[in-house]
């Protein structure tokens, strides 16, 4: 069984459940998932999970992504980007001068109100389906995060943005959100996603690519679970806590830092994620991949004097 993730560069055209599938058919994989949708016209970073590693698709969906986003000023659509119909188109009398100030005012903590073309649900129906029958209904802004929005080109109509943002945040909105402020509307012409949380796109392989590799070549691409969780906080149990932790106990264990952890054994296997504070270490997401050792380990002495 194949337990790791893959940086995958999605093309444009294909949904992220097909890079899936292809992915998955790659690697002969059981079992697969991932951390973040990109829509078919959208390209890059798409972090694959496989096998125990789909446990940890909750909390890497919450790292904040890095987009380029291309935007065409000048006109409205009706899905927010190049697949809608336009519905007005403004003059464009938008300078250098004029724009700085603007992007200024979407950075930090935001209110965005989502698209009816996105898969967001209204008792049960996804809001896209809604949308292609012609209705609209009410939908209740959300608070989100812009913490980077860097003008990377103007010219005339094409401006291109490099956005930080957490998750949740549709780039389609704050494209409209922009060229509204900016008097002239606007659209999403392109969408790139060059980070997801510590993920880089730099790293990542294409399916082409990855369809042409010898087989050993092919598994080298993959991320092992310790590497998956690199960078968390850790906290390093013996096999009795681990057992414990197994059982749903939380430990009483000092010293950790507050927050989402990496939990290992000594060898450096990944029992799971855990929950620190002051109070210890409550299980989170545990993978099944270790629990193999624990008849066979001996207590320690830290086992034995640990609360």
């Amino acid at each position: 069984m194949i337990d790791g993730a893959l940086l995958l560069d999605k093309p444009v055209g294909l949904s992220s459940n097909a890079a899936l599938q292809k992915a998955k058919r790659l690697f002969s994989a059981a079992k697969a998932g991932h951390a973040g949708t990109l829509d078919p016209l959208a390209s890059g970073l798409l972090l694959v999970l496989f096998g125990e590693a789909t446990k940890f698709a909750g909390p890497l969906l919450d790292a904040d992504k890095e987009y380029i986003a291309s935007l065409s000023l000048g006109a409205r659509t009706t899905t927010g980007d190049v697949e809608g119909e336009v519905l007005e188109r403004k003059p464009l009398n938008v300078t250098e001068d004029s724009l700085l100030p603007v992007l200024e005012r979407f950075r930090g903590e935001i209110e965005q109100v989502p698209p009816m073309h996105s898969a967001l649900k209204h008792k049960g129906t996804p809001l896209y389906r809604l949308a292609r029958r012609g209705q609209e209904v009410a939908r209740a802004a959300r608070r989100v995060r812009i913490s980077g929005l860097e003008r990377v080109s103007f010219d005339g109509p094409s401006l291109v943005l490099r956005v930080v943002c957490s998750k949740g945040t549709y780039i389609r909105v704050l494209a409209e959100d922009i060229g509204q402020a900016l008097g002239c509307g606007a659209h999403l012409s392109g969408l790139r996603r060059t980070a997801s949380g510590r993920f880089r796109l730099e790293d990542a392989v294409a399916l082409e690519a990855l369809e042409r590799m010898p087989v050993d070549e092919r598994m080298q691409r993959l991320l092992s679970l310790p590497a998956l969780l690199e960078g968390l906080p850790r906290a390093e149990l013996g096999a009795a806590e681990e057992a414990r932790l197994r059982q749903g106990q939380a430990l009483k264990i000092s010293g950790l830092h507050p927050g989402l952890c990496a939990v290992v054994r000594p060898d450096g296997a990944v029992i799971g994620l855990g929950s620190a504070d002051a109070g210890g270490l409550r299980p989170l997401r545990l993978t099944q991949t270790a629990e193999k050792h624990l008849k066979s380990a001996p207590l320690t002495k830290r086992d034995q004097t640990r609360d």
